[in-house]
């Protein structure tokens, strides 16, 4: 099979008739646990996948950019005028929000011309969107010649997402996208921002990831994910604190008595609980590295799942009546 790489490569000398400067990667992500917990200032476990977005790129001659996907076959070109959020539409609109965002810092972004190719599946929940846009921002910084510290730069993708393509996402597809290592899963506070390497070893431990495609189009862009985002601003609202990561598990009863309207009550007791599932995992996986006893945590990602699937929060998306099998790195 061939890779990204190689196909982004081949496909630039055909596209613009000349080889690329550079080949630059970003993966998707699966998220272990801590589901709808980033906007709220908590606690989320992701780990890269080995699929894959490159961008093949290189200077361009004129004074725009232009961007072409395998995946589409289509060819967009776009100027400075066009760096106006909402201005580009689709897929596209990522790679010129990206540009627009680094224009935005005072970065002095080259014009450039850009070949894109993936193996992430699109619309499947791995962050496909935040692939695009981190490899096309280490892309466009290589060829700037200017270096973003990795959450700096997580910052500005997420900026991307909030203010140019319209999509009210966390912190956390970015941060996993660009931060995190080869065996490991990044644990991410995500107010104050601080980090940690959790090692995942799971051919050690004899265990298999197995990520199933439901084959349901997921998209953070369409209005379900930005309502939930607004139950929990209003419960935190209606508990008078910040986030709803402010609120501890075991304070959670009363938290509950004191909101009336029962969707956000939902919202806020997964939050919660959630964050103190993140939590539990962590010292889980830790444990043994610490020299302390191991924790159980077998039934903790189950439970993240139950917990997002039925009453506490609810997916923002119908489930589909007919999933693939996919292996364990999740492809068909």
């Amino acid at each position: 099979m061939t890779l990204p790489e190689g196909t982004a490569e081949e496909l630039f000398f055909d596209t613009y008739g000349r080889a690329p400067e550079g080949l630059w990667a970003s993966p998707g992500r699966v998220n272990l646990i801590g589901e709808h917990t980033d906007y709220n200032d908590g606690f989320v476990l992701p780990f890269a996948l080995p699929e894959r977005t490159v961008v093949a790129a290189a200077h361009a001659e004129g004074p725009q950019w232009t961007v072409r996907s395998d995946l589409t076959a289509e060819t967009v070109h776009f100027g400075r005028d066009d760096l106006v959020p909402g201005k580009i539409k689709g897929w596209a609109g990522y790679v010129a929000g990206v540009v627009w965002a680094l224009v935005e810092a005072g970065h002095q972004v080259p014009p450039a011309d850009l070949m894109v190719s993936s193996n992430v599946p699109l619309g499947s929940g791995l962050s496909s969107s935040h692939a695009l846009e981190c490899a096309t921002l280490t892309a466009l910084a290589g060829l700037g010649g200017f270096d973003i510290p990795g959450m700096d730069a997580a910052k500005l993708v997420q900026r991307t997402e909030n203010l140019y393509v319209g999509a009210a996402t966390g912190l956390m597809d970015q941060a996993a996208s660009l931060l995190c290592t080869a065996g490991h899963a990044l644990f991410l506070d995500c107010r104050t921002l601080e980090t940690e390497q959790i090692p995942l070893d799971l051919t050690g431990a004899g265990l298999a990831l197995l990520i199933l495609n439901t084959n349901t189009k997921h998209s953070h862009a369409d209005g379900e994910y930005a309502k939930r985002r607004q139950s929990c601003e209003r419960g935190a609202e209606i508990l008078g604190v910040p986030a709803l990561r402010d609120i501890a598990v075991t304070d959670l009863p009363d938290a509950l008595a004191k909101i009336d309207d029962d969707v956000v009550r939902r919202r806020v007791r997964h939050v919660v609980s959630e964050n103190a599932r993140v939590q539990e995992t962590v010292a889980c996986c830790c444990a043994p590295a610490r020299s302390a006893k191991p924790v159980p945590c077998s039934p903790l990602p189950t439970l993240r799942c139950v917990t997002i699937s039925r009453s506490p929060f609810r997916k923002s998306i119908p489930p589909s009546k007919r999933p693939s099998r996919l292996g364990p790195t999740g492809r068909e």
